[in-house]
């Protein structure tokens, strides 16, 4: 995947691209013809190089280069966009439209931390996954059956913390869905509230 290192204008300074802690965050520049400006390659890029710098976990921030703005979401909702629109969707209708009903709901905040807390979850799951299965398949790792019974030995009690850590998630999130349904109904029928507390 080429991107034109065509002239452009001044860069902030550069960046590193690592994504890790230490690292500055990537800046990009959108311009208002649409197209990227990527400050660190000081070069013009797509959405696919977008993609690219998600999937190798690389921090950075979409600015807009006149006002300043954060377009981030923005722009990785176009990648969701493009993703949705190919041959193998995440989301179905039912899905999506399950999802728009939230907006403006009382529940709104709650429901997107619920979602981005299963996500990660189920993000540190799968790395997990890949981590043992590298190390499986690790010429300098010992051969034979003995590493199947370490694999599954290793894996009980790493998927015992991690689902223990969704539940605790879980149990946390109802518990807040629970306060903010109490509260609407307090506020829907004040009447109602009164009537709970007496004995």
């Amino acid at each position: 995947m080429a991107t034109s290192r065509t002239e452009a204008p001044a860069t902030d300074a550069h960046s590193s691209a690592t994504g890790t802690s230490s690292a500055k965050q990537r800046i990009l520049k959108k311009y208002p013809n649409r197209r990227l400006y990527d400050t660190y390659t000081s070069a013009y890029i797509t959405l696919v190089d977008v993609k690219k710098m998600v999937m190798q976990n690389q921090s950075f921030v979409v600015r807009d280069a006149k006002s300043g703005e954060d377009l981030t979401r923005s722009i990785l909702l176009q990648i969701i966009l493009e993703e949705e629109s190919g041959g193998l969707p995440m989301f179905s209708a039912q899905a999506l439209a399950q999802i728009i009903r939230f907006y403006g709901h009382s529940m709104q905040g709650v429901m997107g931390s619920y979602l981005e807390k299963n996500l990660q979850v189920f993000a540190d799951i799968q790395n997990r996954f890949t981590e043992q299965a590298q190390a499986m398949y690790d010429p300098g790792a010992a051969a034979g059956t003995d590493m199947w019974t370490q694999f599954l030995q290793g894996q009980a009690p790493g998927m015992q913390g991690l689902m223990g850590s969704y539940m605790d998630q879980s149990r946390n999130l109802l518990a807040q869905m629970q306060e903010q349904m109490t509260k609407q109904a307090e506020t829907l029928f004040p009447g109602m509230a009164a009537k709970g507390t007496k004995k």
